[in-house]
């Protein structure tokens, strides 16, 4: 198993206030998220910040070879929640930093099993020569509008509020996350990433990306490439794992 990560401002926005982290927590084990802040110069900067290190920590402390489902999952949604506590107090001390937030998606591999944390519209994805799938859902508004009907999912990449999230670490007491589970075989890629990417590349393009692309260690920089040749006008962070 193999990771790679990367996170840039892009092309518009002076600051990066996404943030990643990766940690190998035994031989064939490990743990990765994405975070993508918001609430200001300083502070959104800080809560993606803080959440990935406190997420991370929580986890690595949590770890045991061998978990099961269950167990994994006991272990994912305290570190969200322990997470979400370490961005809310902060913001409540810190005059500057109130209404902070960030969005978060993790993944927890332990060997064949992929499990999946989600808050906000950072995503996480499975793919393979099969094809790909958007494991994660989306806490956004136009998440919800599709899944009303109210909105086809052409017409959301550039329905105006689409950048509307609904659930956020850090911007109430609780947060409630979603988790996820896959199995893993050789082959497989996951890919998390912020919005930043999303907004500009199709699934489709993502999978092309990272199963056909020259080789696994420059794909990041390539679906970057790609976000800037569109603009990018929000930070890219993207990290991949290849099984």
């Amino acid at each position: 198993m193999e990771v790679w990560g990367l996170t840039d401002p892009g092309l518009v926005r002076s600051q990066n206030q996404d943030y990643y982290l990766l940690q190998k927590l035994g031989n064939h084990d490990l743990t990765a998220v994405v975070c993508d802040g918001m609430g200001g110069a300083r502070s959104g900067n800080v809560a993606s910040r803080l959440a990935a290190e406190v997420f991370t920590e929580e986890v690595k402390r949590g770890y045991r070879p061998g978990m099961t489902q269950e167990q994994a999952d006991y272990l994912l949604r305290p570190a969200v929640s322990i997470a979400n506590t370490a961005v809310y107090e902060n913001a409540q001390l810190n005059a500057d930093m109130k209404g902070m937030g960030t969005t978060l998606v993790a993944v927890l591999v332990l060997g064949k099993r992929a499990y999946f944390a989600n808050v906000g519209d950072s995503r996480g994805y499975l793919m393979n020569r099969q094809g790909i799938q958007r494991v994660t859902v989306d806490h956004s508004l136009v998440e919800l509008m599709v899944q009303r009907g109210e909105l086809s999912s052409e017409a959301a990449k550039t329905y105006p509020g689409k950048n509307f999230i609904t659930r956020a670490i850090g911007t109430e007491q609780n947060v409630e996350c979603d988790l996820y589970t896959a199995a893993l075989r050789p082959g497989d890629c996951v890919l998390l990433c912020s919005d930043g990417l999303t907004n500009h590349l199709a699934d489709q393009e993502l999978l092309f990306e990272v199963i056909h692309g020259v080789n696994k260690q420059d794909c990041c920089q390539r679906l970057l490439g790609i976000a800037k040749d569109r603009g990018a006008p929000d930070n890219v962070t993207a990290v991949l794992i290849a099984c």
